[in-house]
């Protein structure tokens, strides 16, 4: 009976053991887990990692972007713009800033576009007094135009580069440069034939040189047109 009473004991013993730490009794247990903290802290550590590693500039950009804002660009050369995330942050608002100017300055150059087809269309059927007048008024909305269209380009080529780069296939921004490709092309063609009717004496070839002029003038005219409805909508 003693032997009997010792062994209940010796049983109630270990399991109230056992119920305060059961890892104790067993050999084969595994380790405890690490703690939340360090698992945190390991966590953060790679998210901070990994926002360092994103680039600041575009893998693509076009070349009077790469020559200013580049890594290698003036401004950075300059150290005018130095090329931290809190520099882009800034540049990001005068990138903003300037593509608005860019959009107004715009549709102020089509508004003279529109008034340009309107003096032009008069002049080719014009004679004697008011031809000079008529003439007069059409080569200084030229270079209202020219003024205005130079600065409308120059705000956006100048701009800062955006964040990330395009994504791939076809866009309202690619069909926007597209066209702007085009009445470039189409603004300086225009120029040139001006300038070369000017100075003009044959008349078969002032006639000829016309023609080119107008449909140089149309062609840029529904190019900018384009892009601006592009963009838009």
């Amino acid at each position: 009976m003693k032997a009997l009473t010792c062994l209940l004991v010796s049983l109630l013993l270990g399991a109230a053991t056992y119920a305060q730490n059961p890892a104790a009794t067993r050999p084969d247990s595994t380790p405890a887990t690490p703690s939340t903290t360090s698992t945190a802290d390991d966590l953060l550590a790679g998210l901070t990692d990994s926002t360092q590693a994103e680039p600041l500039l575009p893998r693509h950009m076009i070349f009077t972007q790469r020559a200013f804002w580049g890594p290698k660009g003036l401004l950075r050369v300059m150290n005018v713009a130095p090329l931290t995330p809190e520099a882009r942050t800034k540049e990001l608002k005068v990138r903003r800033t300037m593509l608005r100017m860019h959009q107004v300055a715009g549709f102020v150059t089509l508004a003279g576009f529109v008034a340009q087809g309107v003096v032009g269309s008069r002049l080719y059927k014009a004679e004697g007094n008011d031809y000079a007048r008529i003439k007069n008024t059409h080569e200084n909305l030229a270079t209202g135009i020219n003024i205005a269209y130079t600065t409308t380009a120059l705000l956006s080529l100048t701009a800062p580069p955006k964040a990330v780069d395009e994504r791939r296939g076809l866009s309202s921004i690619k069909i926007h440069k597209y066209l702007a490709v085009l009445h470039i092309a189409g603004m300086i063609a225009t120029n040139v034939l001006s300038h070369q009717i000017g100075e003009q004496r044959n008349l078969d070839d002032y006639l000829r040189l016309k023609k080119y002029h107008r449909a140089a003038a149309y062609t840029t005219f529904g190019a900018f047109a384009a892009s601006i409805i592009a963009i838009k909508f």
